[in-house]
């Protein structure tokens, strides 16, 4: 299998705004990938063209060797993780667990990560009665309970209590020595100082700057991400 994704001069528009503006990326070799950029940045609009969610006007997209359009089958071989989960509240979450592998037609590996996140209380009861950080923990079930070559977390230690960040952390970096693409959205700045092998920063649909933490604070200035990204944030609105 070609495990690479390749986008070359992606344009999206909403009405009059330019969202995205000739995006060319191309990620070939396994690694934790963190995308990030300030609010209306395109980094969401750029994850959904990348799962079919969002239709570009201009450019042509490759997953694993495969045209995403008119072409939803590269999607069996994605794991999403979204920022906010909806599920269906009259469901159980064993039944919502279940449900997901029937609809997949294939048994997904779910019982370490149950005991991982520390969810075996919660199986019986429904989804509608469960706090956020609870359904964020059966989402992340959900993305790692299949061992698909390309992983896309938005946001993933969203309402995550500490031992299961811990737990979370250890699990990406699991599937990055499996030979995985992993790529992340997040603010949490030591998430990625920890774990990101590359930095792909979007600034008004472009990418401004991709390569390593150390690079970019080297680059702009400053002990921390934060402080590196301010600084490139304000020469580029100088």
């Amino acid at each position: 299998m070609d495990k690479t994704i390749k986008i070359s001069g992606l344009h999206k528009s909403f009405k009059k705004l330019h969202v995205l503006k000739g995006i060319d990326l191309t990620i070939d070799k396994p690694g934790i990938y963190a995308v990030l950029g300030p609010n209306a940045s395109g980094k969401t609009t750029l994850i959904k063209v990348m799962l079919g969610m969002v239709i570009p006007q201009k450019g042509n997209v490759e997953i694993l060797g495969e045209n995403i359009k008119n072409n939803p089958f590269y999607r069996k071989n994605i794991s999403y993780l979204p920022q906010i989960a909806r599920f269906p509240e009259n469901l159980k979450v064993s039944e919502l667990l279940e449900m997901i592998q029937d609809l997949q037609k294939r048994k997904g590996d779910t019982d370490d990560l149950i005991k991982g996140l520390k969810l075996e209380p919660y199986l019986d009861a429904k989804l509608v009665s469960l706090s956020g950080g609870t359904k964020q923990k059966v989402n992340v079930v959900l993305t790692f309970m299949y061992d698909n070559p390309i992983i896309i977390l938005d946001e993933p230690t969203s309402g995550l209590d500490p031992i299961s960040m811990v737990y979370l952390k250890k699990k990406i970096q699991e599937e990055k020595e499996k030979g995985k693409i992993i790529l992340v959205t997040t603010h949490i700045m030591p998430l990625v100082e920890e774990l990101a092998d590359e930095i792909i920063f979007l600034l008004e649909g472009v990418i401004s700057f991709r390569g390593s933490a150390s690079q970019l604070k080297l680059d702009q200035g400053g002990e921390s991400i934060e402080i590196a990204i301010a600084n490139l944030l304000t020469k580029q609105h100088a």
